[in-house]
């Protein structure tokens, strides 16, 4: 489920036994899969499935360049998180996400970072200019 919130959105994700490491935490691997499952999620809902086999897959052919993160206070059980993110910049050919992994109640920051993908063209695997429909649905994200 996906919630509204200025700037950006809120993904729930479920946390599973599995993602939790020796001591009992969220490994911090799963991070990067919490913040990549969010997006799948949410461009899914609006249309835009990173399916191959759709005519619009060249227009989302991105490739991540840039991911950090820090960490603050680690997850300790299993549930739903919410992932908030949102664009700080649309570029010719890239995209600068921010986000937060934060409490199911929503009042723990877990951790914050940054995620910077380049739209590529799947014939070249150069950077390619993104699309006027791409720059449109992300307006609603940025900040």
């Amino acid at each position: 489920m996906t919630t509204a919130v200025e700037p950006g959105t809120i993904e729930n994700v479920q946390i599973h036994f599995d993602d939790l490491d020796a001591m009992g935490v969220l490994h911090n691997g799963r991070y990067v899969l919490l913040l990549e499952r969010a997006l799948a999620a949410y461009w899914s809902e609006r249309g835009w499935a990173f399916d191959p086999t759709l005519p619009h897959f060249a227009d989302i052919f991105f490739v991540v360049r840039e991911f950090s993160i820090t960490y603050h206070i680690p997850v300790n059980t299993v549930g739903v998180v919410g992932v908030h993110f949102w664009l700080d910049r649309v570029g010719t050919s890239s995209l600068v996400y921010g986000f937060r992994v934060l409490s199911a109640d929503r009042s723990v920051v877990h951790a914050e970072g940054r995620r910077v993908q380049v739209k590529i063209d799947p014939a070249t695997l150069r950077p390619a200019p993104i699309g006027p429909d791409v720059r449109e649905a992300c307006t609603v994200l940025l900040k």
